[in-house]
This record gives C-alpha cells, sequence and structure tokens, in this order.
C-alpha cells in the first residue's frame, strides 16, 4: 500500500482491492457497528478518490488508503445529530434544539415508544379511538378551555386554525403584527397557504379599535392577534386589548384567534422578568382560538397547541390538514407529562426550562468559579447576564455568573477565542458557549448539574491544568 513502483509500474497496482481493504483487521473492526456494505461503500469511495489524484497528478495521496479510511470512518459513520452541552446561558436555544424535555416526559417517549400503545385504540370499549382524546381534558383542566387539540408545531397551529376556520374569507390583523418567525417565515405567507385573505388594518406601532371595527366586511370571518414574542416595539405604541378584540368579535359574529407563540403557563413576572401573555389569560379574556408552541416556555417537546371554544376546535380537527399536521405519539406522550407537572403545581422543580429561570443566583456563582479554577490562570469568574431566547420575552435578561476564559497560547489555540470556542466544540459531547469582548464565556445556568464533571475535564485538558478533585473530596466551592 505504498506509492513506490519500478519504472514502468502504474500506480494503480499499488491500491488495494475492496477485499483487501475488508481483510485489514482495523476495518474490519468497523463492520460489527456499521454494516459490511457501509464499510466496504466508503472502501469504494476512498479508493475512487486515490484513482482520481493518480489521475489528475500522477501519483495517489501519500496516506496509506486503509489509514484514510479510518480518518473518514470516524466522521462518516458519527450520527448528525448530537446531544451537546449548551453553555451559552441561553435557555431556549433554538439552535440547539429549544426546551430540554423534563424526566417524566423522556420516561413516557419511553413507555410508549418501546412497544405499542393505545395511541388511537379505545382499550374500554375495544374500538377504534382518537389521538386527540390524551391531551384534550388535560388541556382544558389547567388552561380552562372548552377544547383543545396538538399539532406538530405552532405554525402548523396557525395554518390550520385559519384553513379550517377561514378559508376563502378576511381575517383582519394589525401592521404591526406581521412578524416573521424562526427560519424566514413569515405570518402574511401563511395565512396566503391557508387560503384567508388577509387585512391588514391600523400602522405600525399603533392599533386602534376602531380600526378593526372599520374594516369589517360580510367576508370578514376572524380577527387575529399575533403576539410580538420575538421583538419588542416600545415607545409610542397602542395595541389594543385583547378583551376589546373579544368583545367586538362576539358583537360583529366574528372569530378571534389569539397566537401567543411562546406558551407561558406560568406568570414570568413571578421571576423577575416582564409579563408574557399566559394562555389561560387569553381563553379567560374571551378568545375563540389560542395558540401556542410546546417547546418554548411550556418546556415541551415541538408541538402547537390549539385551545378554546369547542366548535372551533372541533371543526380544526375534522379539517383534512389536521392529518398532514398531527402529533406523533412520542409528542402525546412527551406534552401529557409535561403538562402534568402544571396540574400538579410542580413545574418550577421538574421542567428544565424553568428550572433554569428560577436558578439560584449563588450556586450559579458557585459553579462559575469552580469552573474558572478548572482553567488556571486563563479563567475567572464573572457577572454577567442569560437571556431567555428562543422568541419568548425579547430583551429580558437574568442576572448570572459565568466562567470568562482568556484563550491560551498554545500550538492549537494560539491566543485565539474563536480557536478556543472550536476546541470546546470539539469535546464529546460538544461544549458551545459565547464570545464576548475576545472571551469566551460560559454561563452554568444553562449546563446541567451533571454535566460539570465534563465541562471541568474538558477546560482542564485544554489549559493543561490539573484536574479539580471531585465534589465533596476536599476542593469545595
Amino acid at each position: 500500500m505504498t506509492t513506490h513502483q519500478a519504472p514502468g509500474d502504474s500506480p494503480y497496482r499499488d491500491l488495494p482491492s475492496v477485499d483487501r481493504l475488508l481483510a485489514d483487521a482495523r476495518v474490519a473492526a468497523l463492520v460489527p457497528d456499521h454494516g459490511h456494505d457501509a464499510v466496504a461503500g466508503l472502501a469504494r469511495t476512498i479508493l475512487g478518490e486515490y484513482r482520481q489524484a493518480i489521475a489528475e497528478v500522477g501519483a495517489a495521496p501519500a496516506e496509506p488508503v486503509v489509514d484514510a479510511l479510518l480518518t473518514r470512518a470516524a466522521t462518516a459513520f458519527r450520527p448528525s445529530l448530537v446531544r451537546v452541552v449548551n453553555a451559552t446561558g441561553v435557555i431556549i436555544h433554538t439552535n440547539l434544539g429549544r426546551a430540554p424535555l423534563a424526566r417524566s416526559a423522556l420516561d413516557a417517549i419511553q413507555r410508549v415508544a418501546s412497544g405499542y400503545s393505545n395511541l388511537e385504540y379505545d382499550v374500554a370499549a375495544g374500538e377504534r379511538g382518537s389521538r386527540t382524546s390524551h391531551l384534550d381534558a388535560t388541556l382544558c383542566r389547567i388552561i380552562g378551555a372548552e377544547a383543545g387539540v396538538a399539532v406538530n408545531n405552532n405554525a402548523s397551529a396557525l395554518l390550520l386554525a385559519l384553513s379550517a376556520l377561514c378559508r376563502d374569507r378576511e381575517v383582519i390583523i394589525s401592521r404591526g403584527q406581521l412578524v416573521e418567525i424562526g427560519g424566514g417565515f413569515r405570518i402574511p405567507d401563511v395565512m396566503r397557504q391557508s387560503g384567508a385573505h388577509l387585512v391588514e388594518v391600523g400602522t405600525t406601532n399603533r392599533t386602534y379599535l376602531r380600526d378593526y371595527a372599520e374594516a369589517i366586511t360580510d367576508r370578514t370571518a376572524a380577527i387575529l392577534r399575533v403576539h410580538s414574542s420575538n421583538f419588542r416595539v416600545v415607545g409610542f405604541v397602542e395595541e389594543t386589548p385583547l378583551a376589546s378584540l373579544a368583545e367586538l368579535a362576539r358583537e360583529r359574529g366574528l372569530l378571534l384567534i389569539d397566537d401567543l407563540g411562546s406558551g407561558a403557563l406560568l406568570d414570568t413576572r413571578d421571576f423577575g422578568l416582564a409579563a408574557e401573555p399566559m394562555v389561560q389569560e387569553s381563553v379567560r379574556a374571551g378568545a375563540d382560538v389560542v395558540l401556542a408552541s410546546g417547546d418554548k416556555l411550556l418546556g415541551g417537546p415541538q408541538a402547537g397547541i390549539a385551545v378554546g371554544k369547542a366548535a372551533p376546535i372541533e371543526a380544526m380537527r375534522r379539517h383534512p390538514l389536521a392529518r398532514a399536521v398531527r402529533a406523533d405519539k412520542t409528542t402525546i406522550a412527551a406534552l401529557a407529562a409535561t403538562l402534568d407537572h402544571y396540574s400538579r403545581g410542580d413545574a418550577v422543580e421538574a421542567i428544565p426550562v424553568w428550572r433554569m429561570i428560577a436558578a439560584d443566583p449563588e450556586t450559579l456563582a458557585r459553579r462559575a468559579r469552580r469552573w474558572s479554577r478548572a482553567c488556571g490562570p486563563y479563567g475567572v469568574a464573572v457577572e454577567a447576564q442569560s437571556t431567555i431566547g428562543g422568541g419568548s420575552l425579547p430583551g429580558e435578561e437574568l442576572p448570572t455568573t459565568v466562567c470568562a476564559m482568556t484563550p491560551p497560547h498554545s500550538p492549537v489555540i494560539g491566543g485565539s477565542a474563536d480557536a478556543l470556542a472550536a476546541a470546546l466544540r470539539a469535546a464529546t459531547p460538544p461544549i458551545v458557549a459565547r464570545i464576548v469582548d475576545d472571551r469566551v464565556l460560559l454561563d452554568p445556568r444553562t449546563v446541567d448539574p451533571s454535566e460539570d464533571w465534563h465541562v471541568e475535564a474538558t477546560l482542564s485538558a485544554i489549559c493543561g491544568t490539573a484536574p479539580l478533585e471531585p465534589e465533596g473530596a476536599g476542593a469545595g466551592r
């Protein structure tokens, strides 16, 4: 497998065959985990690249084919979707999967996914049942609505509501609420896909009740309010209260749809944050349909929740689009388990998002100081701010203490904050931090305490310091 050959010999002759590669003990060791066909396919790819190099430059790469195959296998057979440690301080981090699930939700997924379930089967009656029945009673009990249904995300919930209730009719919305949601999707685009006709009223910063009233025609089906959950307009602003919109809708025989997005079921003011509209409040204010996300402030799996009056919710359930956007059994199980914590009153303790929001400042400071000790002379604990993220409570921050790292000078990092952040991401599992003023900040608020040992070990390895003693073994905090 060397590239040396006698004059006149073809460099192609030095390339091993696929069978010879598979006979190598190091390559053969890959087969039990990844399968013969996958390993053989990778071998053919590598050999094809070597032949291409010979064709282009007259010689194969200097690296032995087996070594090249093993190097490629280390990444080719690695799962693309992996667990990461979120040390950014952004609690609902959209790019990192939003809300971590509660232990009860993970257990519920395991129970229904490891075997069969009564997803669409009525065990008592011995006949076909409905998957919507598993959440309806829970949603109604916790939120105080007449009915509820869950779909695969909140954008789907909005699309389904408009398609089922407003198709070929007009929907009135304030110009200040024509928001863009994640991934570049915009509310007007979603509305067009539903077949509803958008009627804009008011201005970007001020919309009055009379603006809605004057826009109503015999073709109007609903008034839509969209909560600005991912931005905030301040200054010379005016927004019509939901209760006033509900009264106008009732008087004129219209539906009122309230798209909240963030899905708060607890009062955020209790945690030193600005008020975020709660789903229960919208129902009590008279909205016919209230839409919310399951994986933001609710703290559950990705889902869209629609609750409200029985008639419009039933129309949504029966619409053909409902099948295309329905939630699967694991989502239903995880969402039900998450909602149960609100019913029992232990959501702050059991649901990770709320546990992070309510984290004790002194505990965060102790953890940050310990991480800093793992960095030796390159780390220091400093006061900073965590954010909610995920299109919830824009501009709101929580005081925290972070480990601020000055990049050590080394052949790998070379004093670069970007290189240091990359070294953290190269850990297994990757540690994702943020860079501020040429320092890498790691916030313990968004790191589960069970992951501290991994953070500390990684920091010690990068900074060349002695590993810290375990908690309670004399190291202390």
